[in-house]
Order: structure tokens, then C-alpha cells, then sequence
């Protein structure tokens, strides 16, 4: 009978993007390759990337170091809004911030957006069949990094907001059978050099 594996989920952020987002900078270039290079010891069977061009670039430079491991595109693995918390869900002090926020999206973003967010918990979530552990890479963007952290942890669905993920910086979770999911690593750039790091991020954030 075949049982269940753990797998473990390895997220990142695009590269820096362009102002217009329609490319990598050369910053962006530079986080991506080196990020390649940082899981080269890793036992990957798929990167799975966004549709968007910063995520698809991305995806190629870390492949480029990753020898035969497929590239797969996954519109679950888009930039979408993937929870919009109605008022009384949200602490009064910063709702009216947090609705402001979101409400500078297109109409679109937020009625797509959670249909893509919960096809990515099932497309990327759990253990997997079988008897092997299964190493998985998606290159994503902030806030489906933001929704699959929340999940993991099990908090509230509005919580996605305010989990903020530097460009090509490192999540790991675990998702073994019968326990439940571990955060091993969360938002690590020790892969890049002091310029590289905690771009995405205003500059009061940096740390």
C-alpha cells in the first residue's frame, strides 16, 4: 500500500523587478543566480513559477544553475490579492489602513485572487503520495509567500498582511504526515551580499 512523504516547500520571491515590472534589474539578475547557486546541494524535482515575467526570468536563472530540474508555470503561483478580511476581522486601530491598502487594486486582482490562492495550498501543500520526500521550488511573489506562511502557521486568514519577503530571499516549510506544517526557514538572505539584500522592502524596514 503506498503511504505518505513529507514535502518540503522551498519559496521565494522574484528577483528585483524594473520600475515597470516588466523585467529583472540587474540586481535582480545577480539575487536570482546566486540563489540558484545557494540550492545546488538541494534534491529539487520542479520549479514552479508565476506567469509574470519578473517570476519566469527568475525561475530561468535559478534553473540555469540547477541541473536538469523542469521549469513549470503555475498561474496559482501568480501575484493575487489572496484574501480580502471584511472589517469586524481586522484589529480596529489599523482597519481602516489595511482596507485602504487594499482597496488601490484592480476589481479583477481582488475577485481572482483567492480562487488562485487556495489552488495554490492545494497544488503546493501537504505531503505528498508516495514513499520518497519531495523537494519542491516555487518562485512566487509577496503576498502568496505572505498566504502560505499564514497558512502554515495556522493564523487568521486576514494575517497574510504585514508578512513581507525580501526579492530571492529563502522560505523552507515542511509538511510531514501526521504533524503539522513546520516554518524552518523564513525570509533568508544569507546567500546574498549586503547590497543584495532587502530590496522589496522600504528602506526603514531594511535590517
Amino acid at each position: 500500500m503506498t503511504g505518505m512523504a513529507a514535502r518540503y516547500l522551498y519559496l521565494t520571491r522574484h528577483g528585483e523587478a524594473s520600475s515597470d515590472e516588466s523585467q529583472l534589474t540587474d540586481a535582480g539578475h545577480r539575487q536570482a543566480a546566486l540563489l540558484g547557486e545557494r540550492l545546488r546541494g538541494v534534491p529539487l524535482t520542479a520549479i514552479h513559477h508565476g506567469p509574470l515575467a519578473r517570476a519566469e526570468q527568475t525561475a530561468r536563472l535559478v534553473g540555469e544553475r540547477l541541473d536538469g530540474v523542469p521549469l513549470r508555470r503555475s498561474d496559482a503561483a501568480g501575484d493575487s490579492i489572496p484574501y480580502l478580511p471584511a472589517r469586524e476581522e481586522l484589529p480596529p486601530e489599523t482597519a481602516d489602513a489595511m482596507l485602504g491598502f487594499l482597496g488601490q487594486f484592480s476589481a479583477e486582482e481582488r475577485e481572482q485572487g483567492p480562487g488562485l490562492a487556495a489552488a495554490a495550498l492545494a497544488e503546493f501543500t501537504g505531503p505528498v503520495v508516495g514513499d520518497e520526500p519531495c523537494h519542491e521550488l516555487v518562485i512566487t511573489h509577496n503576498f502568496l509567500v505572505g498566504w502560505l506562511v499564514r497558512a502554515a502557521l495556522d493564523a487568521p486568514k486576514w494575517r497574510w498582511i504585514g508578512i513581507n519577503h525580501a526579492n530571492a530571499a529563502l522560505t523552507v516549510i515542511r509538511y510531514a504526515p501526521g504533524r503539522p506544517p513546520s516554518v524552518l526557514l523564513f525570509n533568508d538572505t544569507g546567500h546574498l551580499p549586503a547590497e543584495l539584500r532587502w530590496t522589496g522592502f522600504p528602506q526603514e524596514l531594511h535590517v
